[in-house]
C-alpha cells in the first residue's frame, strides 16, 4: 500500500481509522432506504461472523436475522417464522457450516418475494493480529551492497528480531521488485537462506508491486501485468529464501485493481487482501474498487469475503507510521469495544519510514511499533499470518483451534 502525501497522514492517523461507536445497522438502513420493501438487513451479504456476534450453541453460532417486509406479510426466515413489529422482521438462525445461505420468504400481493444473503462462519475464531509492512526494497538493497555476514545486521531486519523476541509478533513483509535506482531482486544473494529459514515461522516474504513508481500501478492494468509482476517476485523469494519463507499476498500496492483481477489472484493461493476502505475526497479509496455500500460495510468491520473471488477483505486498523505515539492507544482502544471490530487487528506500517534518508522519515517509528504490539499483547491478541486459515484462524490436527 502507499501513502498520499497531502493531509492523508493526519486523515488515516485518526478518524479515519477509528471509526468505532458508529452504529452499522443505521447505516445500512440508510443506504438501503431506496432498496426493495423486502429485504434483509442484518447480516449483510458476505458477513465474516464471529463469536462476538451471535450466541455460541453446540455445534454452531445462533445469530440475530433481521430485516423488512410489508407490515401484513408473513416472513419466513430458513422456513421459519418470524417476529414482525411494523415493517420489521427478526429470527434467529443457528450458523453450522462455514458458509450458510439465508433466506427469508414471503407471499406479496404480486406473488412470490424472497431475499438472500450469504455469510460465513469464522468458527475457530480468537482474538487475534497481523501485522503488515509494505514497500520494501531498502532493507533489501542494504544488505546487497554491504554484504553483511548475517542479515541481521542490517538495522531494519534486527528491529523485526528485537519485536518479535519482546512480543511474539510475525511480520509479514511486503517487497518490491526494484527499488528504481538500479537495484533489484535478482541481485539479491542466496547465501543468507538458511537465516531466512530459521526465521520463517515469524517473518514472511510476499509480494507487494514491481516497485515504487508508479503510484497506483495496477488500479487499471489488466491482469496478465498483475500476475506477471507478482510471479517475478515469488520466483526471487524462492530462489533467496526458499518457499517456508514466502507468503502469498495480502496487500496489492495501493489497495487498487481491476475486479477481473481478483479471481486470478485466488488462483494464485490469495485468500486475504487488505485495505483502507476509507473515504476521502468524496469517494472510497485504497478499496479494491468495490462499490460504496460494501466499502461502507468494511470501513466499520474487521472483514468481508468476496463471494465472486474467494477472497477475504480485512480493513486496515491502524498505520503506525501516521499515528503519533501518544495516539496509539486512543486509536486501538475504541475498535475493542466493539464487536464488529474487535476480534482482529490489521496492524500495519512502511518501511521507508524507518530509514535517515527518507524525505518523511519518522524517528521514533520503532517506538511507534512498539506500543501497538504492546497494546495488542496486553489485550489478549495472538499473532498470525492471514493466509494460514481464515485470516489466521484455523483447527490443527489435534482438532484445537490454532493461536
Amino acid at each position: 500500500m502507499k501513502q498520499q502525501r497531502m493531509r492523508r497522514r493526519d486523515f488515516l492517523g485518526s478518524a479515519a481509522l477509528g471509526t468505532a461507536g458508529i452504529v452499522w445497522g443505521d447505516r445500512l438502513t440508510a443506504l438501503a432506504a431506496t432498496t426493495s420493501p423486502f429485504r434483509i438487513n442484518e447480516p449483510f451479504d458476505g458477513a465474516v461472523l464471529n463469536r462476538r456476534h451471535g450466541r455460541p450453541v453446540e455445534g454452531g453460532l445462533a445469530i440475530r436475522v433481521s430485516g423488512v417486509a410489508p407490515a401484513d406479510e408473513r416472513v419466513v426466515v430458513c422456513g421459519r417464522d418470524t417476529e414482525r413489529h411494523g415493517d420489521q422482521f427478526t429470527a434467529e438462525v443457528v450458523l453450522r457450516e462455514r458458509e450458510t445461505t439465508i433466506t427469508a420468504a414471503g407471499n406479496g400481493s404480486s406473488g412470490p418475494l424472497e431475499d438472500r444473503v450469504r455469510v460465513v462462519w469464522d468458527q475457530h475464531s480468537f482474538a487475534r493480529y497481523r501485522f503488515s509492512i509494505d514497500d520494501n526494497s531498502f532493507f533489501l538493497r542494504d544488505i546487497h551492497q554491504k554484504q553483511y555476514r548475517s542479515l541481521f545486521d542490517c538495522f531494519y531486519l534486527a528491529m523485526l528480531r528485537k519485536l518479535h523476541q519482546d512480543y511474539g509478533v510475525k511480520f509479514t513483509v511486503n517487497i518490491y521488485f526494484t527499488t528504481g535506482d538500479g537495484f533489484h531482486l535478482s541481485q539479491f544473494p542466496d547465501r543468507y537462506r538458511g537465516e531466512w529459514r530459521d526465521c520463517s515461522d515469524w517473518l514472511k516474504l510476499a509480494f507487494h508491486a514491481h516497485a515504487d513508481k508508479p503510484d497506483r500501478p495496477y488500479e487499471d492494468a489488466p491482469p496478465e501485468k498483475l500476475l506477471a509482476d507478482l510471479d517475478q517476485v515469488a520466483e526471487e523469494i524462492h530462489r533467496f529464501a526458499g518457499a517456508p519463507s514466502y507468503a502469498h499476498p495480502t496487500v496489492i500496492h495501493w489497495g487498487m485493481t481491476r475486479r477481473e483481477s481478483l479471481k486470478p489472484l485466488f488462483d494464485r493461493g490469495v485468500r486475504a487482501l487488505s485495505g483502507y476502505f476509507t473515504k476521502w475526497g468524496g469517494r472510497y479509496d485504497v478499496n479494491y474498487r468495490f462499490n460504496d455500500q460494501i466499502s461502507e460495510y468494511l470501513s466499520a468491520h474487521d472483514c468481508w469475503k468476496d463471494f465472486e473471488s474467494g477472497i477475504v477483505f480485512s480493513r486496515v486498523d491502524i498505520v503506525c507510521n501516521n499515528t503519533p505515539l501518544d495516539r496509539i492507544a486512543s486509536t486501538l482502544d475504541p475498535l475493542a469495544t466493539d464487536p464488529n471490530q474487535a476480534e482482529i487487528m490489521d496492524l500495519f506500517t512502511h518501511e521507508q519510514y524507518f530509514w535517515p534518508f527518507y524525505a518523511n522519515y519518522v524517528p521514533d517509528h520503532p517506538q511507534r511499533l512498539g506500543a501497538t504490539l504492546r497494546w495488542v499483547t496486553e489485550h489478549g491478541y495472538k499473532p498470525v499470518f492471514f493466509h494460514e486459515g481464515l485470516l489466521g484462524a484455523s483447527r490443527n490436527d489435534n482438532g484445537v483451534a490454532s493461536k
